[in-house]
């Protein structure tokens, strides 16, 4: 089951944006925590349909840092640093992620948090995704946010029942 929102209350840059989903993976909230907070995984899961990370840095502790090349069917690298603002294993993540230009600048910097609660073996997953701070070349790369967001956490259940089957066998 997936549930999403999008904030129209964003500014032309998209100062303000907003995503929220929320998702329920048939698996132990432990399991989705670790499938999202390892690199290992994450490299597997990160990132709309098509695109690879074949750089995939992801230190998920207070202070933390991220950085993480997608690479899209055509090629081209789209680069993302940030820190990890909050971990609370395996109930909780906040981080801040900064989409980067070619020469490394941020384009814009999203605020993300992402909840894990157990309800009855499973997980109800929440993410909240919002754009604190933007640049005038921002909108191009924020139309696709949704979709972007929505084919990642596509991506993260086959990884999630990937991870399951493994722990079961």
């Amino acid at each position: 089951m997936a549930q999403r929102s999008v904030s129209a209350s964003a500014t032309e840059n998209g100062l303000g944006m907003e995503v929220a989903f929320t998702r329920i993976f048939d698996a132990p909230r432990q399991l989705v925590f670790k499938v999202w907070t390892d690199p290992r995984h994450l490299a597997e899961w990160w990132g709309p349909h098509g695109f690879t990370s074949p750089r995939c840095e992801w230190e998920a502790r207070p202070g933390g840092r991220i950085h993480v090349d997608m690479r899209g069917p055509d090629g081209r690298v789209y680069p993302m640093s940030g820190r990890f603002q909050e971990v609370v294993e395996p109930e909780r993540l906040v981080f801040i992620a900064s989409a980067l230009d070619e020469s490394g600048k941020s384009l814009f910097e999203m605020l993300n948090t992402v909840t894990f609660a157990e309800n009855g073996g499973k997980t109800v997953l929440t993410l909240t995704a919002r754009v604190v701070a933007s640049t005038p070349n921002a909108p191009q790369y924020l139309k696709g946010l949704e979709m972007g967001w929505t084919q990642s956490l596509e991506r993260l259940s086959v990884q999630v029942d990937k991870a399951l089957s493994t722990e079961s066998a």
